[in-house]
């Protein structure tokens, strides 16, 4: 219940913690939808009591306001007088970041996007954002991952290895295990291949590394079949197998394409690479012909008020071209009718796209780059032109935004389930940031 000795400090931030803590109250069946995935039978009734749904939930969108790590979100809910009021800790109670990464974490994307929907609906009864004029454009959020290379990712699989074996070995007791330990050997060819000129010289380290990789996966399948004769804990050694399970496919897929790459100077495609043992879901995007990032790409919808209308998290990295009438067609899902204006980036244009909006209902298509397309064909005329050329270039502002202000430039959470969960987090705070400003202003 909300207290009456809640106080926010006098500054734009409090009053704009204030703002959403309203609406939030206002929306308490949001609540329902976070129990839902906070629920663990697991968990016993008895002990002291945890961070309540409303709690997690007031925390997870603190996260992202600033945004923080969990370390930093603790330090501010000890330290800061509104965050304290805003997250309605009970009796003045802080939890450890331990506790925050568990709970914030297990708030799934579909939760967030239903929250997203649930503000949205009501910008649109208010007349803040009705769908009418909407812009489109693609960005890119990457995973917690280093730049991959060959070598890397041969060094990662064999210190991954050789983990695993140190584990089997303590699990295995007073029974000598028959493995090495090359991870030395393996980082000094690593990073011999980094500083190494001419690719004969290079292709011969690589002889050597993928040598002690395969070696080392020899040393664990064999310790597999000997744990399985040996009377060790069935729980500790299921939860290894699994672990193994897990990392053997991907580790032949390096080698694999190592291999190909490097030894027999194929090109592999990109649909068919692995980039990290431990982020497997990363995708490559080549923005332009420029940048080389490594995460998902997104395609995100904006209103007039800025508010995030939509956004998709992409697997691989398809044509802008390709998600455009899909864009429009989720527009119309969620709203029931084609936004009457639409400007996009000049990599959605097409003459198929123009034809297919104009099919749909969008009175209105204007694309940045007109790619053979006559600006008749596109809009009622040339002012109207201009205006939505200008109004898409607004999305570029958003989307820096987002990245810079609420943490869409890189996640930091693993797992693909957590990776569009932390996309959604991110677009949620924004959302009731700006829904908050329009109201109070």
């Amino acid at each position: 219940q909300r207290s009456l000795f809640e106080r926010y400090v006098e500054h734009d931030i409090g009053r704009e913690l204030k703002a959403v803590s309203d609406w939030l109250d206002e929306h308490r069946a949001i609540l329902d939808w976070v129990e839902a995935d906070l629920q663990n039978p697991e968990v016993s009734d008895c002990g002291r009591k945890g961070l309540t749904v409303e709690s997690v939930l007031r925390c997870a969108f603190l996260k992202q306001y600033q945004p923080l790590s969990y370390d930093e979100l603790a330090f501010h809910l000890m330290d800061s007088v509104s965050f304290q009021t805003f997250a309605r800790l009970r009796d003045g109670w802080v939890p450890k970041k331990v506790a925050l990464q568990q709970s914030i974490s297990r708030i799934a994307e579909g939760t967030w996007e239903k929250i997203n929907r649930a503000l949205l609906d009501g910008a649109c009864a208010l007349g803040v954002e009705r769908g009418q004029v909407v812009r489109v454009d693609s960005t890119v959020t990457e995973s917690m991952i280093h730049e991959p290379t060959d070598s890397r990712l041969l060094w990662d699989s064999v210190r991954v290895m050789v983990r695993l074996c140190e584990r089997a070995d303590a699990l295995a007791g007073p029974v000598a295990l028959d493995y090495h330990n090359h991870r030395r050997r393996a980082k000094k060819r690593m990073r011999a291949i980094q500083y190494t000129r001419g690719q004969a010289k290079k292709v011969a380290l690589y002889r050597d590394l993928i040598e002690v990789t395969r070696r080392s996966l020899g040393y664990l399948e064999g310790i597999a079949g000997a744990l399985a004769l040996l009377p060790v804990d069935p729980v500790l050694h299921a939860a290894w197998g699994d672990e193994v399970g897990h990392f053997r496919p991907l580790i032949e897929r390096v080698i694999e394409q190592t291999e190909r790459r490097v030894l027999r100077g194929e090109k592999v495609p990109a649909a068919e690479k692995i980039f990290s043992l431990f982020e497997d879901h990363t995708d490559i995007i080549i923005k332009g012909s420029r940048d080389i990032q490594y995460g998902h790409k997104l395609n995100l919808t904006t209103g007039k008020s800025g508010l995030i209308l939509d956004a998709v998290i992409e697997a691989g990295n398809p044509a802008d071209s390709a998600r455009f009438l899909p864009t429009v067609e989720r527009h119309i899902e969620r709203y029931g009718r084609a936004p009457r204006q639409m400007a996009a980036d000049g990599g959605y244009a097409s003459l198929e796209n123009r034809q297919g909006a104009k099919d749909l209902g969008v009175e209105d298509v204007a694309f940045h780059k007109k790619k053979g397309l006559k600006i008749e064909d596109m809009v009622r005329s040339a002012w109207v032109y201009r205006k939505l050329r200008n109004f898409r270039a607004g999305i570029e502002a958003g989307i820096s935004c987002l990245k810079r202000a609420y943490g869409l430039a890189r996640c930091s959470w693993k797992g693909l389930a957590h990776f569009k969960a932390y996309v959604w987090s991110s677009v949620v705070t924004h959302n009731l940031v700006v829904f908050a400003r329009l109201q109070t202003e």
